[in-house]
């Protein structure tokens, strides 16, 4: 009796461009930069979008990733979703950012939570997470780097 051939199904991955925005700086050099980076993107949300800004090794931005869309109030965040883009792109580094519809740029607990695993998950992919800014309403922002959280166990 002739064995039967078994199929092993081959994917192709690859990173799609689905647009282009104006940047107005070649570098993210602070916090203010990815402040008015993610203003640009995300305008008028009115639901909570966490994404991903990758960076090459200069920090010069690669692009921006829209990971999730949450409701008002919540978005669910993993790092498999979040270091996807990176990887496939390439990227030495990422920041990570997201809204916040109440205008108010204050992190929850959760927003702490997820930080934290992020950058557990990037010191092992080699992908370091330079910071996680939430932009509020009127401009106002908070950035995990500047406020010194970005450090692990």
């Amino acid at each position: 009796m002739a064995q039967e051939t078994k199929w092993v199904t081959v994917y192709r991955v690859a990173l799609v461009c689905e647009g282009a925005m104006p940047c107005d700086e070649d570098r993210i050099r602070n916090s203010g930069t990815v402040n008015r980076l993610l203003q640009t993107y995300l305008p008028d949300a009115d639901r909570e979008h966490f994404v991903v800004i990758l960076l090459d090794q200069k920090h010069g931005v690669i692009g921006i990733n829209t990971v999730s869309i949450g409701s008002l109030t919540a978005g669910i965040v993993h790092p498999r979703e979040v270091f996807k883009p990176a990887i496939l792109a390439n990227a030495a580094a990422i920041i990570c950012g997201h809204n916040h519809p109440s205008g108010d740029p204050q992190p929850s607990r959760e927003d702490r939570a997820i930080t934290t695993k992020l950058v557990d998950a990037g010191k092992l992919l080699g992908i370091d997470v330079l910071d996680h800014v939430i932009i509020g309403a009127e401009g106002r922002y908070f950035s995990f780097g500047d406020a010194g959280l970005l450090e692990t166990r």
